[in-house]
């Protein structure tokens, strides 16, 4: 038998979950369409929600208000900007307010192939309220990881994933040099170019220290974080969101205050996300992030 995938991985959690803890999946077309891209069991305690958006979501925010800790599935992120206000104005302040915890775990799927409005990357949006743990894993053990903290806490769970991830078997791992002379920090599907972007580069001379975050908040400054950067004295942030008012340009923020040292930030141009010529705005790829190292050691 191979190694799981990362469906296979949330699949299997999945079907632990609703059989085991009586639990609820809630969301549009679950069963149609592969199953949600095979992440999703035949199983007890799917709802198919209809086409209401805040509705629906208002519905697992009211199961997880009584205890049944439901999974949330959004299978595009870009549906967040409606489905997002039972979790911003009720599940995320309800611990604080009135002493009421509402774990809900939002499953918010992105893409990258599909049009203007389903292939958005908003994890950065949910970062900005409080209330929400937001992550973004991308590996099987990061998704275990994550679910684990979910069920131990009872904060509603923002879950950024990415189709990419979904067939991927293999872990995400640092890459740390004596010498390096940059430190790549990454976010999401851009995490899968960096073994590319350091090869190309290694060819010019150019050492980078690899560094993976899946935690986007609470983001702790950790010693894996700040100690390539130390060494390297350069770093960048890259994601597969939107750079402006985004995950990467906070994270670089915070790292360079805590070390001192410059932190720049890469993500998406500030349009419209649409892989359609000639609107095309794709996360960035590896040409791209060299592109980005080559300028930050050119000054």
């Amino acid at each position: 038998m191979g190694q799981e995938t990362v469906a296979e991985t949330i699949k299997a959690i999945t079907r632990k979950h609703l059989e085991e803890n009586n639990s609820l999946l809630l969301g549009q077309c679950i069963s149609a369409v592969g199953w949600v891209n095979g992440t999703v069991p035949d199983c007890q305690g799917i709802i198919e929600l209809p086409m209401t958006d805040i509705a629906g979501a208002g519905i697992a925010v009211g199961a997880a208000m009584m205890g049944i800790r439901p999974i949330f599935v959004v299978r595009f992120q870009d549906f967040m900007t409606l489905n997002g206000s039972p979790f911003i104005n009720y599940a995320a302040k309800s611990k604080e307010l009135h002493g009421r915890s509402t774990p809900v775990f939002i499953r918010a799927l992105a893409s990258e192939g599909i049009g203007p409005v389903h292939s958005g990357v908003l994890h950065s949006m949910f970062m900005h309220f409080p209330g929400f743990l937001v992550c973004s894993p991308m590996t099987p053990k990061e998704y275990k990881n994550v679910w684990q903290v979910f069920m131990e806490k009872d904060d509603p769970v923002f879950v950024s994933e990415h189709r990419l991830s979904f067939q991927s078997t293999e872990e995400l791992l640092d890459v740390m040099h004596e010498h390096a002379d940059i430190t790549l920090y990454a976010i999401s599907a851009s995490r899968f170019q960096l073994a590319e972007v350091a090869n190309e580069l290694g060819k010019e001379g150019i050492t980078c220290n690899i560094v993976h975050i899946v935690w986007l908040k609470p983001f702790d400054i950790l010693d894996r974080y700040l100690e390539p950067l130390t060494r390297s004295k350069r770093g960048l942030i890259i994601d597969a969101s939107f750079e402006i008012c985004g995950a990467a340009r906070s994270i670089a923020y915070e790292l360079e205050q805590a070390s001192g040292y410059p932190v720049k930030a890469l993500g998406l141009q500030d349009n419209t996300k649409c892989l359609c010529p000639p609107f095309q705005n794709k996360f960035p790829d590896a040409k791209k992030i060299c592109e980005s190292v080559r300028k930050i050691l050119s000054t």
